[in-house]
């Protein structure tokens, strides 16, 4: 296979990431090929990355031995946050190197013009990535699943129980782009459906930005006792660090990290992240199957585990393999849209995720949890950083259907 040096991650890791999983092609199997991209070099590659990968060869590793009829092969590309770029290394995938289904996608705006493309070729989509609920909504398509998360279930649970415990009054630091911009509007109006308000808000260029001082003063400015950060990543570790730095939360402001994982929790350290509340669909400490899974997946992390999107990699993945084992090698290569609508048939369950549903429009309905970040002296272990709040189950935690305007979902 030749894939550009652009669209490929340079390591020796993602390197073998492109050898068959399962028995020869020689002989004669078809092969199914997975693609895995996100961002591998830039604000996101904490968050999806190289993890992502391996996540997604744990899944293949582990369903190769059922895979009687067929073979599977993974591969990695960097999108660099780019819809142009992300487009046509999908496309390149689609059309060149016979590549079946794409997983991961990160950045709004990039899962977009992917889940486009996956629909123009008939291929599949599983996006465990991207928090744009247009996947599902507006733009949802026959060929793609929306896994791991989305704004409407970050805003409902994390937005919602901060209102709830008296934090009324909000600012947001959103970065300007799809993502940024629809967490924002989700939360805010879960705020004001409870009741608050919201004092203003900052929007930065992404992925830009670094120096998020004056924004933080906005906020101060304001006076609004909540500071929503409306970013991922790199970003929303600089948003905090900063805000410890200037004073913010130690003078009562409170900082609402709407999309923190667990590997921003980790890069603050829990001196300076300790009482962030969160929520994630996934957590590696959360019962004995999530455990099994870390443990499996621990020596191709170099002992990182995954965070809700790159667990979803797996789990989407996972389910994947199983629908096509379900259906047959030849229809599953015939028709993207066909395993698409198989996988929407078949129960999800699984070490990362637990049983799910997926739902017509393609959402995946998986329990949302929120956490509270441990004080250093709660933590007994690497990486025991979360201690459980509330759990939204998967149908409460979703969008409601009839606010989504899918067109695949008949009214």
């Amino acid at each position: 296979m030749t894939v550009s040096r652009r669209s490929l991650v340079g390591s020796a890791a993602l390197a073998a990431a492109l050898a068959p999983l399962s028995r020869a092609r020689a002989q004669g199997k078809p092969t199914f090929k997975i693609g895995v991209l996100n961002d591998q070099s830039g604000p996101y590659r904490d968050v999806s990355g190289p993890v992502s990968v391996a996540c997604a060869k744990q899944a293949a590793e582990e369903f190769a031995p059922m895979a009687k009829d067929f073979d599977i092969q993974v591969l990695a590309g960097d999108h660099q946050n780019k819809p142009d770029i992300g487009a046509g290394i999908a496309r390149q995938w689609f059309d060149r190197d016979g590549v079946d289904m794409i997983v991961d996608v990160p950045t709004s705006s990039v899962a977009l013009a992917v889940a486009a493309v996956a629909k123009e070729k008939n291929k599949v989509c599983v996006n465990a990535g991207a928090g744009t609920p247009d996947l599902t909504g507006p733009q949802c398509n026959a060929n793609t699943i929306h896994w791991s998360y989305d704004t409407y279930m970050l805003a409902k649970s994390t937005g919602g129980a901060i209102v709830a415990a008296g934090g009324d009054t909000w600012f947001f630091i959103t970065a300007n782009y799809v993502f940024g911009q629809q967490l924002q509007r989700d939360t805010a109006a879960i705020v004001n459906k409870a009741g608050g308000k919201v004092l203003g808000s900052a929007l930065y260029p992404f992925p830009e930005t670094t120096d998020f001082s004056s924004y933080l003063l906005q906020a101060q400015a304001s006076g609004a006792k909540v500071v929503g950060l409306a970013n991922a990543g790199d970003d929303a570790v600089n948003c905090v660090k900063q805000a410890h730095e200037f004073g913010l939360t130690q003078n009562g402001t409170r900082l609402a990290g709407l999309l923190v994982l667990i590997n921003v929790v980790h890069a603050l350290t829990l001196d300076v992240a300790q009482g962030l509340t969160l929520t994630e669909s996934f957590y590696w400490d959360l019962n004995d199957r999530t455990r099994a899974f870390t443990k499996r997946l621990n020596p191709k992390t170099g002992n990182v585990p995954a965070n809700l999107e790159q667990a979803g990699c797996y789990s989407g993945t996972l389910h994947y393999l199983k629908a096509i084992a379900d259906m047959g090698a030849a229809q599953a290569k015939a028709d993207g849209a066909a395993v698409v609508a198989r996988m929407k048939k078949l129960p999800v369950d699984d070490d990362a995720f637990g049983p799910c549903t997926i739902r017509e429009d393609g959402r995946l309905l998986c329990p949302a949890y929120l956490f509270e970040v441990k004080k250093p002296s709660e933590s007994k272990q690497p990486w025991d950083y979360y201690k459980l709040l509330a759990t939204t189950p998967g149908p409460d935690a979703a969008m409601p259907l009839a606010d989504e305007k899918c067109p695949l979902v008949k009214s």
